[in-house]
């Protein structure tokens, strides 16, 4: 995750960390379902199945792939029950849980050097500080853990309801250096893993690169010790992310050179990997790509199928490769053209929030296509988390406030000829509840920059598409 989430740093909290009481809260019943026909009813709580207590979402799915089953519950005046219920072959049983753990989440012990949750700013939402650290949401949501925190019973669990793949944060494996960068328990996970991977279990692993920490020979004997293991699919290399409420950082892999070394680092390992397992087997972080090329960015990226499924796409690991290739076939589509056509129309141009880590790239698609002129993106410095944090989905609402307000007031003047602006601001800004990393909703930011934003997708072919449904349903200029 680039050594930060890049969408939703609450996303590992929102997956289940409502403070429940016992079993799993019934969130919603599907009309007409054997549950719906047996008296359920969002409120009421699912204790065990057959007997066996329900933990979490993995619990359930184990339990209940019989078609006969017996439910222990809780209703909603409080009083506890028992009920066989029974389904057709394939039939789901209508229920749908709040959130994927039902006894707590597991949280973090470790005290990484890097640990980005560490690095917040005070006054935020509650959830935006957990540190989880939980194998659960790992297999169900894809989280990365550490492992430090398994008990003996967690991993006989793992391998007996074969809760595979995990994603694991790996970091280094020579124990001077996981201990340098994690802290006491960093054995234990590396422990833990070995079992794990024995009996059979497999892993997407994870390593968030500190520079003169675990870079360099360090990183060459930790890809050389996974490489040994097949049960480890693949592996992601993410620069370490910080910002400025913290004193122990103040580079990460930003020079060329730096990134360069990295990329001419595993560039062996890739080659082994695509001769033998037909993969390139380890991805870094498009971070490094771009520091390392700079406005010669999409001339130097892996190609498309180097990133096979985009399996790490939410690790920042394929992201400008996919942007890319979606903005060139909405262009070859038409639909650049199109949305083209509707700002002109109106006489309206667009700009598009970004972060920084758009620059270069995103101006050089859009000046190969029809909107050259027509859409510019309106890069917004982070200034609430400061550091090195550059990615879109990490803008706060007040930085980007500040940024419409400005771009704004630098268009008055041709805003007095009759232009007008449209201001994009991407969804990935913003949580389930539409709020930024600050707080703000859509309404605050327009309020703030004294002018309408609109939220859009962050795939090309559908924001140039919403882009224009906006155009359209401006009044053309007189």
């Amino acid at each position: 995750m680039a050594g930060y989430p890049t969408k939703d740093i609450e996303a590992a909290a929102d997956a289940g960390c409502a403070m429940h009481g016992a079993g799993a809260l019934v969130a919603a019943v599907e009309p007409g379902s054997t549950a719906d026909d047996a008296g359920f009813v969002p409120g009421c709580r699912i204790l065990a199945v057959d007997g066996h207590p329900l933990r979490d979402l993995i619990d359930w799915r184990w339990l209940s792939a019989d078609d006969a089953i017996e439910v222990s519950y809780v209703d909603l005046d409080g009083d506890a029950g028992e009920v066989e219920l029974e389904r057709d072959e394939g039939e789901s049983w209508g229920f749908e849980f709040d959130g994927a753990v039902f006894d707590g989440v597991k949280q973090c012990r470790n005290a990484c050097t890097f640990c980005f949750m560490r690095q917040l700013p005070k006054g935020l939402r509650p959830s935006l500080y957990l540190r989880d650290d939980d194998f659960r949401l790992s297999f169900l949501s894809g989280t990365f853990v550490t492992l430090t925190n398994l008990s003996a019973d967690d991993e006989r669990r793992i391998v007996e309801q074969r809760i595979s793949p995990l994603r694991v944060s790996l970091h280094a494996v020579a124990p001077e250096v996981r201990r340098e960068l994690m802290g006491r328990h960093a054995q234990h996970g590396l422990d833990a893993l070995e079992r794990l991977l024995a009996a059979g279990i497999q892993a997407h692993a994870q390593i968030v690169l500190v520079p003169g920490a675990n870079d360099g020979e360090a990183l060459r004997e930790t890809l050389a010790w996974a490489w040994a293991r097949p049960g480890i699919l693949n592996v992601g290399i993410v620069p370490l992310g910080y910002t400025r409420h913290q004193r122990a950082f103040d580079r990460s892999f930003n020079e060329p050179g730096a990134a360069r070394a990295v990329l001419d680092l595993i560039e062996p390992f890739r080659r082994r990997a695509r001769a033998e397992r037909g993969t390139p087997w380890v991805f870094a972080a498009d971070e490094f790509y771009r520091s390392a090329f700079g406005d010669a960015l999409l001339d130097n990226l892996p190609s498309t199928d180097d990133y096979g499924d985009f399996s790490m796409f939410e690790d920042g690991i394929g992201i400008v490769r996919s942007r890319a290739d979606e903005w060139r076939a909405a262009h070859g589509a038409g639909i650049a053209r199109e949305c083209a056509r509707a700002l002109k129309a109106v006489g309206v141009r667009a700009r598009y929030v970004a972060g920084e880590a758009l620059r270069g790239h995103f101006d050089a698609l859009l000046a190969e296509s029809p909107l050259s002129g027509l859409m510019e993106p309106l890069y917004v410095e982070n200034d609430f988390f400061g550091g090195n944090v550059d990615v879109t989905g990490l803008l706060a609402g007040d930085d980007v406030a500040r940024a419409i307000r400005a771009a704004a007031a630098a268009e008055d003047a041709s805003a007095a000829e009759g232009a007008r602006t449209l201001f994009l601001l991407p969804q990935v800004m913003f949580n389930d509840d539409g709020l930024t990393l600050d707080g703000w909703t859509l309404e605050d930011v327009s309020e703030a920059a004294g002018c309408p934003a609109s939220v859009v997708s962050c795939n090309p072919n559908e924001y140039l598409a919403e882009t224009a449904r906006l155009a359209r349903a401006l009044s053309p200029l007189p």
